[in-house]
């Protein structure tokens, strides 16, 4: 029976992708835990601590094709353990010799924390790759658009004229840093969890060093100079900067649903045949995939949150705080993952509709210019007389329903310092774009070949 958004036949592809779903799957999660006991008895093993049978054994045996799950899921609730109901079902295909080998000196949160970090490995190439693919459409983006005119906006209303393309950019240029936080990051996740049941490593026995350092080459991780059981801010710095990711993508899904609404009209989502809008109005095309981005955004960020509390630990393990992790981390991975591949769609099929910028640019009859006519101005009458004399033709030209270029020439002192051809000229927004351009192609030129984009 489905009862949550993630495992639903009609919702899970909402909320996840089939490829994070598989990260964070049961099946998944156990044969990560089994990883860990197998590399941990074949580093035992190689140092000569247990028998090199007894491992060999125990590396068959770790394999969760080989695990009766329901039988396992029994015993969990019977015993009230996380771990030892899945060690038995493995000793069960182990010799009595081999089976006193397994889990040798682990405790249960070496398996889980590690395995949780294996997982993690797993969903972050998911995430580098779907955030590169996020990051080639704004390049794309960014570069067709370049001298694409539109409105730009402020406090909700038209403020100046700026660039579709500029918009992107700024959104690639935020996306890079993001970029940039998830490779420092890995250096500090990926490591192994060896440290027994207090974090002094007593149980693995004087050779714990190369105990700990083979483990984690084995795994692909890296050995940590002391136990994070009780510190957390290794997960709760990764669930942050995925809430900060999605709250970028949030916000760009944001933008390009306010942009689809009817009385802007600038861009649109893909539509597909058969996409239906409305039950009862035929009519509609729903900014959908744009809705859904931003929405998504919401939960990550309450998620991360609860990383933030779990971070508050007792003494040198706490299981009030640590289970917290069961929860929050699968689901963070998961909306993001469904953030990710969603917002790219999103911008590989958005439509740019320059007739309707340009006609929004329009709106206003030219009165999105006074700041620069204000700024010419003041430079022959100085600013304050400039702004009162705009402000004197602004008022009565809105009044009397002119364009801004025809109040201008309707005010008698702003007529006598600019000629016809002066205010055509100050008039135009394509010549109101500052350094719009040049900021473009310096973030293009940066990222041209940034690494972050070929994953």
């Amino acid at each position: 029976m489905s009862v949550s958004v993630f495992d639903m036949q009609t919702m899970c592809h909402l909320w996840s992708t089939p490829e994070m779903r598989d990260v964070f799957c049961e099946n998944t999660r156990l044969q990560k835990w089994l990883d860990f006991e197998r590399a941990l008895a074949e580093t035992q093993a190689e140092l000569g601590l247990i028998p090199a049978e007894a491992a060999s054994e125990i590396a068959a045996a770790c394999d969760i094709s080989k695990i009766d799950l329901a039988a396992t899921a029994e015993e969990t609730r019977r015993i009230k353990h996380t771990l030892v109901p899945l060690l038995r079902q493995v000793q069960k295909r182990l010799s009595p010799a081999a089976s006193e080998n397994l889990h040798y000196g682990a405790t249960t949160q070496d398996v889980v924390d590690t395995g949780l970090i294996l997982q993690l490995k797993d969903a972050h190439a998911i995430v580098t790759r779907d955030l590169a693919t996020i990051g080639r459409e704004l390049v794309r983006l960014a570069g067709e658009h370049r001298d694409t005119v539109m409105v730009g906006r402020t406090h909700g209303v038209q403020a100046l004229p700026i660039t579709f393309g500029h918009k992107c950019a700024i959104w690639l240029d935020e996306l890079s840093r993001h970029a940039e936080r998830l490779s420092q990051a890995e250096s500090r996740l990926f490591v192994v969890m060896l440290v027994g049941a207090v974090g002094s490593q007593a149980s693995y026995g004087p050779r714990v060093a190369e105990v700990e350092a083979g483990v984690a080459k084995r795994l692909g991780l890296a050995a940590t100079d002391i136990s994070w059981a009780p510190s957390r801010d290794r997960i709760a710095e990764y669930a942050t900067l995925l809430a900060m990711i999605a709250a970028t993508l949030s916000k760009i899904g944001n933008e390009l649903f306010n942009m689809q609404r009817n009385e802007f009209a600038e861009v649109e989502e893909g539509f597909t045949e058969g996409k239906l809008g409305s039950s009862t109005m035929p009519h509609k095309r729903n900014p959908t995939a744009a809705e859904n981005v931003a929405m998504l955004s919401r939960s990550v960020r309450y998620s991360a949150t609860m990383m933030l509390e779990a971070m508050v630990q007792e003494h040198e393990r706490d299981g009030i705080a640590w289970k917290s992790e069961w929860k929050a981390v699968p689901e963070t991975l998961l909306v993001t993952g469904a953030i990710l591949f969603q917002a790219g769609a999103l911008l590989k099929g958005l439509r740019i509709d320059k007739d309707a910028m340009k006609r929004n640019v329009e709106m206003m009859q030219g009165y999105l210019l006074s700041e620069k006519v204000m700024l010419e101005l003041g430079n022959k009458v100085g600013k304050n007389t400039a702004h009162e004399w705009l402000y004197e033709a602004s008022m009565s030209g809105i009044e009397k329903g002119q364009s801004f270029a025809e109040a201008l020439r309707a005010h008698e002192h702003i007529s006598d310092t600019f000629s016809d051809d002066n205010v055509s000229e100050l008039t135009r927004p394509e010549a109101y774009l500052g350094a719009i351009g040049d900021s473009i192609d310096r973030v293009l030129a940066r990222e041209k070949d940034a690494p972050w984009l070929a994953a």
